[in-house]
């Protein structure tokens, strides 16, 4: 049986030819996309159980916490205003994890950030212009945060030291620091239930987006992503730290300097989380205190395994977990349940999504290395 130049099985087997490139293009990144909605879903679905078993409706629930986190424009700002520290928390776990490095510690650099900007503001605020003396809060908060979380990257080259637990055990540190400090040397004496910092002057407070009740951290958050981004996908340090991510000793062949792309890299994500402090003194609390230690730093930890540590990818997961988190009261309220049943769910969908890491490369539609030559 012969078949002709003009047979429509040629054409279509042309055609699909021709769409290869397209097709691998999508494959690739499709996977992540439809992993981590699977593991949303099957996370919901083993939290819906946890509810029907403390006698609640797990539909009533949800709709609370779209009501909550996105049902009014209210709602929308107070997500986008939350989500603004987990953009720059989730960051403090995705850049080193390009090196294979698993920071968990940001928390610290947070309460770090927040107390080292506050005590710059000390001295500054009533006598320094406005926008000087945030921009050396800001500063103050990076260097602090940068130097915390850079302590892990060389504890981790230098000595050995195994980079998840050092950050931890580290933020556990940096909270009884700013204890420290704030019930005692920066302590405002006016402060009685609730020590904290002198609080900062109204016009020395970081603002609000024009025509938004929404401040101006989400800005830098999300400039923050994006720089981000272009640090890791357009420049040669950034494709470097890719290589050593990929194979420490393949890099360290190639002359790569390791230990300076750790604790760059590390000192740069620490940054991040001590920027994330600096906006909550300035933006929300107007003070530092122990509301600083809101547990960001660990919700940052979920946003960037969720967004597979894709600095563009943090920005929608990160107001999606700032529209739950954003939802707890309405759900305390109307349902009787606790405030931290929303943790709940957090640590449920940060189980499912490092069990489903598991399934990563093993699916072959999503692999175009192992699709039949012939297309």
């Amino acid at each position: 049986m012969t078949i002709e130049a003009n047979d429509p099985a040629i054409a279509i087997v042309e055609k699909l030819a021709s769409l290869r490139p397209v097709l691998e293009w999508i494959a690739r990144r499709a996977e992540p996309v439809v992993i981590g909605l699977a593991a949303i879903l099957i996370g919901l679905s083993l939290f819906s159980l946890f509810i029907l078993a403390v006698g609640k409706s797990p539909a009533t629930l949800f709709q609370l916490m779209y009501t909550g986190g996105f049902g009014s424009w209210f709602s929308v700002q107070n997500s986008l205003s939350r989500a603004a520290p987990l953009l720059l928390t989730a960051l403090c776990v995705a850049l080193p994890a390009r090196l294979g490095l698993v920071i968990i510690g940001g928390e610290g650099a947070v309460v770090l950030g927040g107390v080292a900007a506050a005590a710059m503001a000390l001295p500054l605020a009533g006598t320094a212009p406005v926008f000087l003396t945030l921009i050396l809060m800001a500063i103050a908060a990076m260097v602090v945060g940068g130097i915390w979380i850079g302590l892990a990257g060389f504890l981790r080259h230098y000595r050995g030291v195994n980079e998840t637990i050092s950050s931890l055990l580290l933020s556990y540190i940096a909270i009884a620091l700013m204890n420290q400090f704030v019930e005692g040397l920066l302590r405002d004496p006016a402060s009685l239930n609730k020590p904290s910092t002198r609080p900062l002057p109204a016009e020395y407070m970081l603002g609000n987006i024009p025509g938004m009740d929404v401040h101006w951290g989400l800005v830098i958050g999300i400039l923050a992503c994006v720089v981000s981004w272009i640090v890791i996908e357009a420049t040669s340090y950034g494709f470097a730290a890719r290589i050593a991510g990929g194979n420490v000793r393949a890099a360290q062949i190639q002359g790569l300097p390791v230990g300076k792309l750790i604790a760059g890299f590390t000192a740069l994500a620490g940054s991040f989380a001590g920027l994330a402090g600096m906006i909550e003194v300035a933006a929300v609390q107007g003070s530092a205190n122990a509301s600083l230690a809101a547990g960001y730093g660990y919700t940052g930890i979920l946003v960037a395994f969720l967004a597979r540590h894709n600095p563009l990818a943090i920005i929608p997961v990160a107001i999606l977990l700032g529209g739950i988190d954003a939802s707890g009261g309405l759900i305390q309220r109307r349902m009787g349940l606790p405030d931290a049943t929303v943790l709940v769910l957090q640590g449920t969908l940060f189980i499912v999504i490092l069990f489903c890491e598991t399934f990563y490369g093993r699916f072959k539609i999503f692999n175009p290395d192992l699709w039949k030559r012939s297309l």
